[in-house]
């Protein structure tokens, strides 16, 4: 509406003067270039784009819900890319949405990302369901990392939350992420996994199955709510049955506190410490608990968008944003530990 127009108005006019004075003074806000000699002034090191808001599940807890069907073209998304990695860009991960809606697209980016702009680490988040060998056989050499979206390992649970579909033929969220898995050990892609913590699973033990699985990284999310997408009146979605409380999500990280993989991100540590590009290519800003997008870095370019993103360099760091992001990353010691003690549990089943 007018007021809302006028509002984002008066906000884009205050960065952009903001912009011009951190030019002209030499002052501006510092973004995750943690490297062994600290990069000075704004880069997108680590950048989250959302290019389209659609998804085939319906999980309860949603922040990022399908508020418009738009979606840039390729030639835009590309520009915009190449911004980014001109402006010091090192890892871009691709997320939706659910991204594989728009697999073909989504290859592209991912092969222009990798071939042509040699990003070090090109990644996607999704619910695994749409993926399929053929993609893998097309783009996979070009992706370091995998991630996929599993709640649960009760199948009941799943659908509970929105994770999965019902009826003869559906693939159990289960059976998706193994079948990923074993994609991401063909074809040399390393498998992520992301869990979110709500009502529904939050005293549940999965330490089983994250030992079988072997993920080079186990993101563990509490609940997190966000005026306009899961909480208000114009939201998409009601998160209020899912969300927990502080004591529940310390109680689901002790239950997994020996996992290694596990990289967990309360509501305090998440909301900020992430760059999330919309799929307009603005940088949105959760700082007040919803999400106000900054002009369109395809309309003033990176560093102006920057200033308007409410980036926590600190909680960024403090949650390991960066660490061995590439597909030839070697494992851990720990991690070697735990896929032996694994192999060797299996060897007696």
């Amino acid at each position: 509406d007018v007021h809302h127009f006028f509002g984002l108005f008066l906000n884009w006019g205050f960065y952009l003067l903001l912009f011009d004075w951190g030019i002209t003074t030499g002052c501006g806000i510092t973004t995750a270039a943690a490297t062994a000699a600290a990069d000075v002034g704004s880069k997108p090191v680590s950048v989250n784009y959302h290019f389209h808001r659609v998804c085939n599940y319906s999980c309860g807890f949603c922040f990022h819900t399908a508020k418009t069907s738009n979606k840039l073209d390729l030639s835009a998304a590309q520009r915009g890319l190449r911004l980014l990695r001109d402006a010091g860009m090192r890892k871009i991960n691709f997320s939706g949405g659910e991204p594989f809606l728009h697999a073909a697209h989504l290859g592209e980016m991912v092969r222009y990302c990798k071939q042509d702009l040699g990003i070090e680490s090109v990644s996607i988040v999704s619910n695994g369901s749409l993926i399929t060998e053929d993609w893998f056989v097309s783009y996979g050499e070009h992706l370091d990392i995998l991630a996929i979206s599993c709640d649960s390992f009760d199948d009941e649970t799943n659908i509970l939350i929105g994770r999965g579909a019902r009826g003869r033929r559906a693939e159990p969220q289960t059976s998706v992420v193994e079948r990923i898995r074993d994609l991401c050990e063909a074809y040399g892609v390393r498998f992520k996994l992301n869990t979110v913590v709500c009502r529904h699973n939050w005293a549940e033990d999965m330490s089983t199955h994250i030992a079988r699985l072997r993920p080079c990284r186990w993101k563990v999310f509490q609940a997190l709510p966000l005026q306009g997408e899961n909480i208000g009146p114009d939201s998409k979605r009601d998160v209020t049955d899912f969300l927990i409380t502080d004591d529940q999500f310390s109680s689901f990280l002790d239950r997994h506190k020996h996992v290694t993989a596990l990289v967990p991100e309360s509501n305090e540590t998440m909301i900020n410490s992430y760059l999330i590009l919309d799929e307009n290519m603005c940088f949105l800003n959760c700082t007040q608990g919803g999400k106000l997008p900054s002009p369109s870095i395809l309309s003033v370019g990176v560093h102006a968008a920057l200033l308007a993103a409410g980036f926590d360099e600190d909680m960024f760091q403090a949650r390991k944003g960066i660490y061995d992001w590439t597909r030839g990353a070697a494992p851990t010691d720990s991690q070697k530990q735990e896929q032996e003690e694994s192999d060797h549990d299996h060897d007696h089943d």
